[in-house]
């Protein structure tokens, strides 16, 4: 689940800074010893400079150690070098670089974000949620329900605790909670086979006969799980809330989509300010279980590893108008596929009418679309398929300015960074063998 803000700053975790033009951004690696964040940080303070954001991630290079990104409150190539040179006397640091200097353009192409490189480093994003988890708005309609919000706080902790590999967490809904998805699914149900398209209304029902989706009960995610991973090797993860752009695109990479487990306040079951596992089980996941659209959520993931921030927010803004308010054609007719109008009754409906304007989806000029989040969508973008999509986002992803390419190892569920002569030679012989397999199989048809 992911909150996409055209005013925020993607990535971000640690932020006291709204001036981003008076920063600069100081990378350091450090091994994992007990105090070494301390000696950072007393290193910094005597380098005379205020800290606005901190970052941490697991290493790349330093084992067992741990990456920072630190924006210090300065654009000054005296400060920086000073804080460089203080850093550098800390025993335990490695790789000092400032990775974004406004007075240093170069410094700031050549920055590469951290991101995750085996599946097991989605752990980190954990507890890494924006809002919405164990916390209400004001406007949400179970903010003042003390059940409800008790209620959310015990399915939220079971997403907080949960790791790569451990049995995914069963949910025992109460009769209210069912009740809510009853009346969710029954209403969308009778909706979609006038406005979904043809690959949705073609998993829905295996969805039903595989993975006990119904008016009666709300569906477990790990039975939905394990059936996306035997149809398009995607998996589903609980998370706690609403996570970063960075961190939910990181994720699809993986083919890993972060799912909700809670559903939206009983007192208006056609509204919800929030993803919930109505949005997720009914809108996003059956075309998880499309080999085309997986394909094309996973290309959009793939992309976002290591991408500026700039970039994410163009890919983020791609992921909106396609995996959630993307329309496609059919023959004459177009169709719904994104999620956010596949779980709206109102904007299922009205996205389909004259009313909003269709445009042929082409993600140089998608990504950079501005959108409202708490209204009908005034512009929407139509794919002429799954596939012509993913060409067409393909293409916009060579334009990126990222240092190297990416693949997606799917027997070790790792990302391999094709960064050097050897790794791409090895890549080369795999493609090598896969096409020597398939003359074989066109030989013998």
């Amino acid at each position: 689940m992911m909150r996409i803000n055209n005013n925020s700053e993607p990535g971000t975790h640690y932020d006291a800074s709204s001036n981003r033009d008076q920063r600069s951004t100081l990378f350091f690696s450090v091994h994992d010893k007990v105090g070494a964040l301390d000696e950072c940080l007393r290193a910094l303070k005597k380098a005379g400079v205020s800290m606005t954001r901190i970052e941490s991630r697991p290493s790349k290079s330093v084992d067992p150690g741990y990456d920072f990104f630190v924006d210090i409150d300065s654009r000054s190539k005296e400060v920086v070098i000073r804080v460089v040179d203080e850093i550098k006397q800390v025993s335990v640091v490695r790789d000092v670089r400032i990775v974004s200097n406004l007075d240093d353009e170069a410094a700031v192409a050549d920055a590469v974000p951290w991101f995750p490189r085996k599946i097991s480093d989605l752990d980190t994003f954990a507890e890494k949620v924006l809002e919405m988890g164990e916390e209400l708005s004001s406007d949400h309609p179970g903010a003042k329900d003390p059940v409800y919000r008790r209620r959310r706080m015990e399915i939220v902790e079971k997403a907080k605790t949960y790791r790569t590999g451990q049995p995914l967490p069963r949910i025992e809904y109460t009769e209210q909670e069912r009740e809510t998805w009853r009346q969710v699914y029954t209403r969308l149900r009778e909706m979609y086979p006038r406005y979904a398209c043809r690959e949705f209304l073609h998993v829905f029902p295996l969805l039903e006969q595989n993975c006990g989706y119904g008016a009666d009960d709300i569906p477990q995610i790990e039975d939905i799980s394990r059936f996306l991973k035997d149809c398009t090797g995607f998996t589903l993860r609980p998370v706690m809330g609403l996570l970063t752009p960075r961190d939910f695109l990181n994720s699809l990479a993986f083919r890993v989509f972060h799912s909700t487990q809670y559903i939206r306040h009983h007192s208006d079951p056609y509204y919800t300010p929030e993803p919930d596992c109505c949005h997720e089980l009914l809108g996003h996941v059956p075309l998880f279980a499309d080999p085309n659209f997986a394909e094309l959520a996973q290309e959009i993931g793939l992309a976002s590893l290591g991408a500026s921030d700039d970039d994410i927010e163009k890919l983020a803004t791609i992921f909106w108008f396609t995996a959630e308010f993307g329309l496609c054609r059919e023959g004459a007719d177009i169709r719904a596929y994104g999620a956010g109008l596949l779980s709206s009754f109102g904007e299922l409906e009205y996205a389909l009418t004259e009313k909003p304007e269709h445009r042929s989806f082409d993600p140089s000029m998608t990504s950079t679309q501005k959108y409202p989040i708490t209204e009908y969508q005034p512009v929407y973008f139509v794919a002429d398929s799954f596939r012509d999509a993913t060409t067409k986002l393909r293409e916009f992803n060579a334009t990126m300015k990222r240092p190297f390419q990416v693949r997606y190892n799917p027997y070790t569920q790792s990302v391999e960074v094709l960064d050097s002569k050897d790794k791409v030679q090895h890549f080369a012989r795999t493609i090598r063998n896969e096409m020597q397999l398939l003359a074989s199989a066109l030989e013998q048809i």
